[in-house]
């Protein structure tokens, strides 16, 4: 039962093939087998998990009006507020913090009828400091981060779906490195209030997945404007799942684009997305030379907000080394620096829409510069997702390439802002296309 995917799983139970119980409860006995291993949840309530799957049974048995993820269990990454479980971000600073009402993700996925199965492990305040969290691909390397325990969990069969959260690859890369789907919708489409700030010009929440189409449905229930959220983005009705079905009106067209960042990827992600893109006819788009400063201005954006929103707690000596270097990083950035980088950021997200305007429907990238690191003492490199990051765009990992050893090697497919719906018709064309 535990190998449907969300889609799956909540067409069966709606038709009364399976019960939410008994979907929860084998969910929840995954958990327990692997979870001694894995370690990709910081709160697990088995017992008020199965509640919430019986009351989601009895509302059906009464006829009630059924959600899109009707009994479908969910991760929720540990910096998102819960009312029934600790939120504690991944800091010993925050241990048994316990909000009183949920975050706006999480309360639209109850709206929906989600299991709230318990809380992912995130790095500390979803920064570089890792966490338990070890890859199921390979218990022996990272998982990535900060998203760590939600990629860990779905990539395990623990849940079908997650939701995490990107500053700057903490959706994409851990997708890569565990091997599954992820999406990092435009910036503002999906609410971050009752989320950990980290920063309001970089932060999105995002979800993982074992599909492009269960992707589509929890956007389908994500995707809201929501007042809470001063960067919230008005959207029309929701219909991922209905675009993400379709077939496109045309053949999709394809930039591969290498990014200043290529020389750092390994040789066998290099000639893995020479192929893909050899085989889909991309054309090949270079970036001006100026771009170069996206990485830094992303630094800069990140460390200042960061410092502003989280600082006081490297003040109160409860932070890690590698999160008070940061802080401390951030308190040095200037007023016209930060400025400058904010300027930067807008003048990229607009330069860019060219690609699509004159070559493609989507970008092909690395999603990573490689497979996932050995060792769980950190969380992998970043970098080729912080241009993406920095100017909002919508950005997908695939799960489509493994080298000799079966890891996995991400492929990330970028698409234009505001048209997230696309991106994934044109990532099931793409998957399509290659077999």
């Amino acid at each position: 039962m535990i190998e449907l995917s969300a889609t799956e799983a909540a067409a069966d139970i709606a038709r009364g093939a399976v019960s939410a119980e008994d979907y929860t409860r084998a969910c929840l006995d995954r958990i327990a087998a692997i979870e001694d291993k894995v370690q990709a949840f910081a709160h697990v309530d088995a017992e008020h998990a199965l509640a919430q799957a019986r009351a989601l049974d009895r509302h059906k048995a009464d006829g009630g009006r059924l959600g899109l993820l009707h009994g479908v269990p969910v991760g929720i990454k540990d910096i998102f507020d819960t009312r029934d479980y600790p939120t504690e971000c991944g800091s010993p600073a925050l241990a048994g913090r316990r909000p009183d009402i949920d975050a706006t993700a999480v309360r639209l996925l109850r709206e929906a009828g989600a299991v709230i199965i318990g809380k992912t492990v995130s790095t500390e305040f979803a920064y570089f400091h890792p966490g338990k969290t070890k890859n199921p691909r390979d218990l022996s390397r990272t998982p990535g981060g900060s998203s760590s325990g939600s990629a860990a969990a779905v990539a395990a069969g623990m849940v079908p779906l997650a939701i995490g959260s990107q500053t700057n690859g903490s959706m994409i890369r851990p997708a890569s490195f565990c091997g599954v789907f992820g999406v990092k919708p435009t910036h503002g489409l999906i609410s971050r209030a009752g989320a950990l700030n980290l920063s309001r010009t970089l932060d999105h929440v995002g979800a993982f997945a074992r599909s492009v189409e269960d992707l589509a449905l929890i956007l389908d229930v994500l995707v809201a404007t929501d007042a809470a959220d001063p960067n919230s983005r008005a959207y029309a009705s929701p219909r991922f799942r209905g675009t993400a079905g379709e077939q496109p009106p045309l053949p999709p067209r394809y930039a591969f684009v290498r990014t200043p960042m290529w020389d750092k990827a390994d040789p066998d992600t290099q000639s893995a997305l020479e192929d893909i893109a050899k085989d889909v006819g991309a054309q090949e788009v270079d970036l001006p030379s100026d771009y170069t400063g996206a990485w830094q201005a992303l630094r800069a954006i990140m460390s200042a907000e960061m410092a502003f929103n989280l600082g006081h707690y490297v003040d109160q000596g409860v932070a890690s080394k590698e999160f008070t270097a940061l802080i401390t990083e951030g308190r040095t950035v200037t007023a016209p620096q930060y400025q400058a980088a904010l300027r930067d950021a807008r003048r990229y997200a607009e330069d860019m829409t060219y690609i699509f305007e004159q070559y493609a429907d989507a970008i092909i990238t690395p999603s990573a510069a490689g497979i996932a690191p050995l060792g769980i003492e950190a969380t992998g490199n970043p970098l080729f997702c912080s241009l993406w990051t920095l100017v909002g765009y919508p950005a997908l990992n695939l799960p489509l390439i493994a080298n000799a050893d079966g890891l996995p090697i991400g492929v990330q497919l970028i698409g234009a802002p505001g048209r997230d719906e696309r991106l994934l018709r044109t990532a099931r064309a793409l998957i399509g296309s290659l077999g």
